[in-house]
């Protein structure tokens, strides 16, 4: 079965050139490509299948970053890895708040960038290594410091964790069922277990729990 993705870049010869990179890998198909955020969440009205998007950043209408913002708020299943030349630290910074789920550059090879794309779908978080060592860096940063609280840990099955997601940003269980591919009772079932598993009662409760455990 292909794992389908997207790439949206405002350059057609970088498109060409990561077309090219995954062309050996028969397991993934591109679904489509993009020139601008814009005309991606546009395509992605009429696909929702998508797995992950490979996303630049430096585009005119709607940038990357901005663009993954729209998209993780509408569709947070989908995984999206920022394939891009910058590599300062505001647009890391910003691409890590906006719910990216990877940052590599696109010097990045062939196997490496097919090694970054499963490992981001299987919930790792895909770096080039100096783009790693910047986000530490970041993270040691007094500023972004924050207190850990010593509570016991939730394990949520992935399913559960999509589900959560999808809640998150505040989709109706049919929107929830129709982004998984699952019926909305299997919804509310997954929701249930939600809610026994952290001992909450409301989608509210569930939701701040879980964003400060850093579930999601």
């Amino acid at each position: 079965m292909n794992t389908r993705i997207a790439i949206a870049d405002d350059n057609n010869f970088l498109i060409k050139s990561v077309k090219d990179k995954l062309s050996f890998h028969s397991d993934i198909s591109i679904a489509f490509t993009a020139n601008d955020g814009h005309q991606c969440l546009e395509k992605l009205k009429l696909d929702t299948r998508i797995k992950l998007i490979l996303m630049d950043i430096e585009m005119p209408r709607l940038n990357g970053i901005e663009a993954t913002v729209q998209i993780k708020q509408k569709y947070p299943q989908i995984k999206i890895i920022m394939l891009t030349v910058f590599d300062d630290d505001e647009n890391i910074f910003k691409a890590i708040q906006s719910g990216a789920d990877g940052y590599l550059l696109k010097e990045t090879s062939s196997p490496e960038l097919y090694n970054a794309i499963f490992q981001t779908l299987e919930g790792g978080a895909a770096m080039t290594p100096s783009i790693a060592l910047k986000t530490l860096n970041l993270l040691r940063s007094p500023m972004l410091i924050k207190n850990t609280e010593s509570e016991e840990s939730v394990k949520l099955t992935g399913r559960e964790l999509e589900v959560l997601e999808q809640l998150a940003v505040g989709l109706p269980y049919t929107a929830i069922a129709e982004n998984l591919i699952i019926s909305p009772s299997t919804v509310r079932r997954h929701i249930e277990n939600i809610y026994k598993k952290l001992q909450v009662h409301s989608k509210v409760q569930a939701i701040e729990l879980a964003k400060r455990k850093r579930i999601i």
